[in-house]
């Protein structure tokens, strides 16, 4: 994954790792980390969350501004805008990397407001609760921050149809996000029914929607045609499912390492399987688990080491049936339909580069 992100940077003109660097450098956001940093040696999840942004060895973070500058080069100029040429810069337009930011500012945002803890759910091995207020107070303003400074850069380019797009991107982040949410409560945390059809409901919402919809967006700023623009959609869209079906494949796919590796009961394998296994007998299974702990929406997301017993007994089951398998099939789907969506695209580099990091993600052991 790391060389495939790392040879398609060199074709879009520059490290997409740096692609935010302007808006992190403000004096704005300097005071921000200034006051960030009163958060160490605390627990607040947003600490983890900045360090991801330094030390980013998945190269996870930038990808999707990667594929918004990829997919522009690939598709090159429309007929249309023929005339903007001397505006184009490796075969991108300055619009276009415009929009690759602030795709990534907003997803930046979002993943910096994620940060934000229920402090109803906290308990005394947390920490000091002022430390916790103050934690969610920052991950408000600097999520704030960011969200605003990707609203007024879309405004100025100047293209009611991108502004739209993009929009409704944003909604659809908070509906999603707003929905995994409310289905994590105490009380639904085992009882949710979540099928396969919903879980890519969700995943298209929360992750999906806001490549698939700057993949498009990127197309209309260069005045492509309406197939074109679908196209990009349809690349986003199931690029991004593929790439959410191999995250949470991980933990039942890799055979390296020797711990066990949080996973949730609501991923792509965990819920295919309880469809073969039937939902009755599969939450009997997961309630009649030895040392369950009281608290399963706590042990859900941040198992403590008396219940890890119960983890590796699930994540077992789980891989013994078929939703592991049912999974990388899909995942592998949503790739093929990836790839049918480039052969739309004219033969290039750039167009190569967009089906290895469909390849890197299909790809399992």
């Amino acid at each position: 994954w790391s060389q495939v992100v790392s040879e398609a940077e060199k074709i879009v003109g520059y490290p997409t790792s740096f692609m935010s660097l302007r808006c992190l450098l403000s004096d704005e956001l300097s005071n921000i980390a200034m006051q960030v940093r009163k958060l160490v040696g605390t627990k607040h999840p947003l600490l983890d969350t900045a360090r991801g942004f330094v030390y980013d060895s998945r190269n996870n973070l930038q990808m999707r501004g990667l594929v918004v500058l990829l997919i522009s080069k690939a598709a090159g100029p429309s007929t249309a805008e023929l005339s903007f040429q001397h505006d184009m810069v490796s075969g991108i337009y300055s619009s276009q990397r415009s929009l690759a930011e602030i795709t990534e500012l907003i997803h930046t945002a979002f993943l910096v407001h994620r940060g934000v803890v229920n402090i109803c759910e906290l308990k005394s091995c947390d920490g000091p609760l002022k430390d916790m207020q103050f934690g969610n107070k920052m991950a408000v303003l600097s999520g704030d921050f960011l969200l605003a400074n990707a609203c007024t850069s879309l405004a100025q380019l100047q293209n009611t149809k991108v502004v739209e797009l993009i929009s409704s991107a944003i909604g659809d982040l908070v509906q999603g996000i707003y929905y995994e949410n409310s289905k994590s409560s105490e009380e639904n945390c085992l009882t949710d029914d979540i099928g396969i059809s919903r879980w890519k409901e969700q995943v298209f919402l929360s992750h999906s929607a806001l490549l698939a919809k700057s993949c498009q967006a990127a197309m209309e700023l260069a005045k492509h045609s309406a197939e074109i623009q679908d196209m990009a959609f349809q690349y986003g869209k199931h690029m991004s499912m593929s790439h959410k079906l191999h995250s949470d494949l991980q933990p039942f796919v890799r055979e390296s390492s020797s711990d066990t590796i949080a996973f949730s009961l609501n991923s792509a394998p965990a819920i295919l399987h309880q469809e073969f296994r039937g939902r009755e007998a599969w939450l009997k299974q997961i309630r009649e688990k030895p040392c369950a702990p009281r608290d399963n929406c706590a042990w859900l997301k941040r198992p403590p080491h008396r219940c890890v017993c119960v983890f590796q007994q699930l994540q077992e089951v789980i891989k013994a049936g078929k939703g592991v398998t049912s999974a990388i099939d899909l995942c592998r789907c949503h790739g093929n339909r990836a790839l049918a969506a480039l052969e739309r695209f004219p033969p290039s580099e750039a167009r190569d580069a967009l089906a290895n990091i469909v390849y890197a993600v299909t790809r399992f052991p």
